[in-house]
């Protein structure tokens, strides 16, 4: 008994011999309106209102460097234009002083009378 003849491609079927409809098509969406799938996503990414600060910034920086067995040295630097440095411990000391000093003489700094100590 032989097997019946196979048609040139394997994985297709026969095609019916009765015409069906096809598939209605998915209604198209009108343009610009959001699609479901962008309604279920990931919340957006814009975030709230930057938190607003209190007024205070930076004016005045000292930078001490002191490594152990070696000579200290210092930089004070404001905005106002004031740029100082020392080199050695008494001259090191004597900026910070200095710096502290310059507290209450910057043009920058808001002067605040009978402010309570922190």
């Amino acid at each position: 008994m032989s097997s019946p003849a196979r048609s040139p491609l394997e994985g297709q079927q026969a095609s019916p011999t009765v015409p069906r409809a096809a598939a209605p098509a998915a209604p198209q969406t009108a343009m610009g309106e959001p699609e479901v799938a962008a309604r279920q996503g990931v919340p957006s990414a814009v975030r709230p209102d930057p938190p607003v600060g209190d007024g205070r910034y930076p004016v005045a920086w000292l930078h001490i460097v002191a490594p152990r067995g070696a000579v200290p040295t210092a930089t004070s630097k404001c905005l106002c234009g004031r740029d100082r440095s020392a080199v050695d411990r008494a001259k090191v000391l004597a900026l910070i002083e200095d710096h502290e000093a310059h507290r209450d003489t910057c043009p920058l700094r808001p002067h605040q009378e009978g402010r309570a100590a922190a």
